[in-house]
């Protein structure tokens, strides 16, 4: 159901902090235009902690009317009991084709409550599940497993980046379901998931996110290449030029994780507004470090391509 590079698009505002439904149907097609493995809406990137349920519905039926089934839609979904509940009966009800689980709100309860959780989420809706171990929704061995054999659990991504447990996971949640003729996908989760995608599908996880799929795809989609020819050297030229330096950018003001993205955004043709509190958004000088490695890193696709028409087209200003 899901292949390639996953693309998690952003949500945005108007100036009066409404969602911007024709900007955010511009920024689902330009993602489409480089045919992605699917579409991750009102996720985190998306400022899914954000939305009131009736804004929440709106972008997902947005991005169900925009692709047109020309690939998969999952919705962002979690929080309260009552609030999953209520997204993933309405995701449903719009047409996506899977949900997103995320932590449920504040607390981080004992396995079997976790695990309720899921159960009762996914009770709420025919929808296929993927299930996501990061902050309060922390998994093991065990409790995966018993994840894995909820009906419509198709799937568990990784945002906690303990690669000695999902090493355990994988193995574990793998004999599972192979045992009973299932498969079960597996997604690299963290945020700029590329550093570490090497050592993720190395270990049985070929599926990650990609934020910056969403602002440069030229970028998302050289490096997702070099990961499945195994080009170390582009790998290695990528991560010096582009993914590491990001990182150090994205950790230097908490939640940048998502105020780059939509910075990066805007830097790509979108109008996607600003994002809302408790983020920031992002300070000028770091939107123009961004800028800089944005371009810098199509000059050096260019400069490999080796064509005048390849350099014209890739490493054009981010303006």
């Amino acid at each position: 159901m899901l292949d390639r590079i996953l693309f998690f698009p952003v949500t945005p505002f108007t100036a009066d902090d409404a969602v911007d439904v024709a900007a955010l149907a511009q920024h689902l097609e330009q993602g489409l235009a480089h045919e992605p493995g699917g579409i991750f809406i009102a996720c985190g990137t998306g400022e899914f902690h954000a939305l009131s349920l009736d804004e929440y519905t709106t972008v997902v039926d947005t991005a169900v009317t925009t692709t047109k089934k020309a690939t998969p839609v999952f919705a962002g979904a979690g929080g309260t009991l009552a609030d999953a509940k209520a997204q993933v009966r309405s995701a449903e009800a719009v047409g996506a084709d899977g949900i997103l689980l995320l932590p449920p709100y504040l607390v981080a309860g004992p396995s079997e409550g976790l695990v309720a959780y899921v159960e009762q989420v996914a009770g709420a809706t025919t929808l296929p599940v993927i299930v996501y171990h990061r902050s309060t929704a922390r998994f093991d061995e065990h409790t995966a497993v018993a994840v894995s054999r909820i009906p419509n659990v198709i799937g568990l991504k990784d945002g906690v980046g303990d690669i000695d447990l999902m090493s355990r996971i994988v193995r574990s949640v793998t004999d599972e379901t192979q045992s009973r003729g299932e498969d079960f996908l597996f997604f690299n989760g963290l945020p700029t998931a590329e550093i570490a995608q090497e050592a993720y599908k190395a270990i049985g996880v070929p599926l990650y996110s990609s934020a910056s799929f969403a602002f440069a795809p030229d970028i998302a989609l050289a490096f997702f290449d070099a990961v499945e020819s195994g080009d170390k050297e582009r790998l290695a030229e990528l991560n010096r030029s582009f993914y590491h330096p990001l990182v150090r950018l994205r950790n230097s003001v908490p939640g940048y994780a998502v105020s780059l993205v939509k910075e990066a955004t805007k830097l790509a043709g979108i109008n996607a507004g600003h994002v809302r509190a408790p983020l920031i958004d992002a300070k000028p000088e770091h939107v123009e470090e961004l800028k800089k490695l944005i371009y810098d890193t199509r000059a050096l696709l260019a400069k490999r391509a080796g064509t005048p028409a390849e350099q014209d087209r890739v490493a054009a200003p981010v303006a």
